[in-house]
């Protein structure tokens, strides 16, 4: 596994496939393991080779990182830090080659804290051509052909050169083909091998980003113990699932599939208290509102959809493997559990925090604390039971008054003067997924004590945390 600092000048990726190719012409356990091994050194030699060449996507930039990193075009050397590769990234399709302008420069720098590269195998060399020779040999034997994701991931600080740049990744590569070989061989299944795939987890600072070989296709259930081993090697506490699939690192540039909007509150500034301390959900959630998914709840989904920002969270975090519920889903749930006559489902009548609470039990297996509050006035007084959920739980919080919902994902708050402001995310929002209407129109904002219907009780839900790996 490699670790990398998150909060570096620019993160490099190189991904690439190798052609795992081993032919086994014997059963013998430990001669099918040397011939295995004999692969993958063999692979771990091609990749230190003169052959090994790194290109930059959506660049010009080609780097043979074993001919002390010579590159072209021209204009980079190994002496060039790693930083000025961003002016070479092309913006968009139409831009085929050369550098940019500084201003187009500019922007994609500000934007791109990942430089991705692809891993690739120069194929001609240099002089003249020898004849093929063929031989035929006819044997028995098993031969063994996969193909090896290489997703390595390097840190390179301002300082960093090019040459710098490509000792690293030629030394997370072969590191990373170690470790391929280990996992290959711990999880044979006679002549059957399992392709080793690398996951990138982002473990709570300052321990930053970690990739680790996972055998494919071996669900988290069965990787428990090697799940505890991460968590005793990086000092993790065991009640938090930190190396579950579900809670793969994301990278910045790469799209959701699914469309959701993921965190839209990191794009705003905190509120000034005097004194006061900001707490906020802890991880990633989706955005889910009114009209989504071809869905016309407008006017009674709120809490539908706060239940489905809540269960997103859960499932992002690796604590669930179910899909976020959909509307349908929610209401057969209520039946189900007897909170509701089977006419329920299909219809538009609204569900509030208690509901929330029953489907979150019945479909996720999570207990919820729920806080009552008579008035929308004394929510100001509640300052320190939501800093506190938000320290220990850092889950999303529905709130559901009258026949609104709101989910609530942070509060500021001062000890000492009482003052409080509520991070609000309103499934409300009937608009397309535009992170700069949401957060310029408040949809996603931090709002004030008067944001409450001062008169209306309230009731919380405050989902709580499984104690697992």
């Amino acid at each position: 596994m490699v670790v990398v600092d998150s909060e570096s000048a620019t993160i490099l990726r190189v991904k690439g496939l190798l052609e795992f190719r081993c032919q086994l012409d014997s059963t013998d356990e430990q001669l099918v393991r040397n011939a295995i091994s004999r692969t993958f050194e063999t692979l771990r030699s091609q990749v230190k080779s003169e052959s090994c060449v790194l290109a930059v996507s959506d660049s010009p930039v080609i780097i043979w990182p074993n001919k002390d990193a010579y590159a072209t075009p021209e204009e980079i050397t190994p002496s060039t830090p790693c930083e000025d590769m961003h002016q070479w990234i092309q913006a968009d399709e139409q831009e085929t080659s050369g550098k940019k302008s500084s201003k187009k420069k500019s922007k994609k720098s500000s934007l791109a804290s990942v430089i991705n590269l692809r891993l690739m195998t120069e194929v001609t060399k240099p002089g003249p051509l020898s004849a093929p020779i063929l031989t035929k040999t006819v044997l028995k034997s098993h031969f063994v052909s996969v193909t090896l994701p290489l997703d390595c991931v390097v840190r390179t600080g301002s300082s960093d050169t090019i040459k710098d740049a490509c000792e690293q990744l030629i030394e997370a590569l072969t590191h990373q083909l170690c470790e391929m070989e280990k996992v290959t061989l711990q999880n044979m299944k006679g002549m059957t091998l399992l392709v080793p795939e690398p996951v990138h987890f982002l473990l709570p600072e300052p321990k930053g980003l970690v990739t680790v070989v996972y055998p494919a296709g071996v669900p988290d259930s069965q990787l428990v113990t090697q799940r505890k081993e991460l968590h005793q090697q990086f000092d993790l506490p065991d009640d938090r699932p930190y190396f579950r699939r579900a809670n793969a690192y994301h990278f910045p540039n790469e799209p959701y599939k699914d469309g959701y909007l993921r965190n839209p509150h990191l794009a705003l500034t905190h509120p000034t208290l005097d004194n006061g301390k900001v707490y906020l959900v802890q991880g990633i959630y989706s955005y889910h509102h009114y009209m989504q998914n071809r869905v016309d709840d407008n006017g009674w989904g709120c809490a539908y959809r706060s239940l489905q920002t809540i269960c997103s969270w859960f499932q992002q975090q690796g604590y669930v493997e179910r899909p976020v519920p959909t509307h349908k889903e929610i209401q057969q749930a209520l039946v189900d559990v007897g909170d509701k006559q089977a006419s329920f489902v299909g219809s538009r009548q609204w569900i509030g925090s208690i509901e929330v609470q029953a489907v979150l039990s019945h479909l996720l297996g999570l207990t919820s604390k729920i806080l009552f509050v008579s008035q929308g006035a004394e929510l100001a007084s509640k300052g320190r039971e939501l800093a506190n959920h938000f320290l220990t739980e850092g889950t999303p919080v529905m709130i559901g008054g009258g026949v609104l919902a709101h989910t609530i994902l942070g509060v500021a708050w001062s000890e000492t003067t009482g003052q409080i402001r509520y991070l609000i995310l309103d499934p409300h929002y009937t608009g397309a997924e535009d992170l700069q209407v949401i957060t310029d129109k408040g949809w996603c904002g931090w709002k004030g004590p008067d944001f409450w219907d001062q008169t209306a009780y309230y009731n919380l839900c405050l989902p709580q945390r499984p104690k697992v790996i």
